[in-house]
């Protein structure tokens, strides 16, 4: 049988993935702080016996665009962005040091400072807890300072600071839960440290860097592809029952 056969079904296939990838940017142009993931193919070469045309496709995601997104203005205290570089450091729910740029933050029952979606954020000596409060001030610099319960309003005490860090981009990678790791064998033992010089903006959230039009060009894109490669296949399927008539009536 001839191997365009094999050759259309794995482009196929490598294009349902690719699509895959684009949708799942498009599914997140909304959320806050997602990075989008590139996606690419590369021809790969057929090993053992094969005709020189023959080259097998494959899709890979290469990396993922770490540049901003737009800051979008929401008032509430406990929203912040980080304006220009780095991340907001927090802890997964393996206990892992992880980063992200999504900034909606909320306090929970025990005084816990967490992100919407429940990870804790750390501060300079772990998960930042609040004890109780009337008013809650985040600083430029990630200060959290408190109004306690009964204290003026213009009494404020600092309670800790958001830590926020500036790994190197070539020593990070967005893992399969979204938030953005450091490599294995680049992690910093003791955990990332905090960068001073980074600053955050309260009352303002940052979108997704995705672009939907694109998304959606790219998508219309692989799926013409994929047309393409199933008929590489009915080809390959209609020149086999044609040469197999021949040698029956031989």
């Amino acid at each position: 049988m001839d191997k365009a056969l094999y050759i259309g079904m794995s482009g196929a296939k490598q294009n349902m993935l690719s699509q895959r990838a684009h949708a799942n940017n498009l599914a997140n142009v909304n959320t806050t702080g997602f990075k989008k993931d590139f996606a690419q193919a590369r021809s790969m070469p057929v090993f053992g016996e094969h005709h020189p045309t023959r080259a097998y496709a494959m899709a890979e995601r290469p990396g993922t665009d770490l540049s901003a997104g737009a800051l979008m203005q929401t008032g509430r205290k406990l929203d912040v962005a980080l304006e220009g570089d780095g991340w907001l450091a927090v802890q997964n729910d393996l206990g892992e040091e992880v980063f992200t740029r999504s900034g909606s933050l909320q306090v929970d029952v025990n005084g816990l400072v967490r992100l919407s979606s429940g990870e804790m954020v750390l501060g300079n000596g772990g998960p930042v807890a609040l004890p109780p409060f009337d008013n809650v001030q985040l600083g430029a610099d990630g200060t959290v300072s408190i109004v306690p319960v009964g204290g003026p309003p213009d009494q404020l005490v600092e309670i800790d600071r958001l830590k926020l860090v500036n790994p190197p981009e070539d020593a990070i990678e967005k893992g399969l839960d979204g938030f953005i790791h450091r490599k294995p064998g680049a992690a910093v033992e003791g955990g990332e440290p905090a960068d001073g010089a980074l600053r955050i903006a309260s009352g303002f959230l940052e979108s997704s860097n995705v672009n939907a039009v694109e998304e959606m060009i790219s998508n219309l894109q692989l799926s013409r592809q994929y047309e393409m490669q199933v008929k590489v296949m009915r080809t390959a399927n209609e020149n086999s029952e044609a040469t197999a008539r021949l040698l029956q009536n031989l």
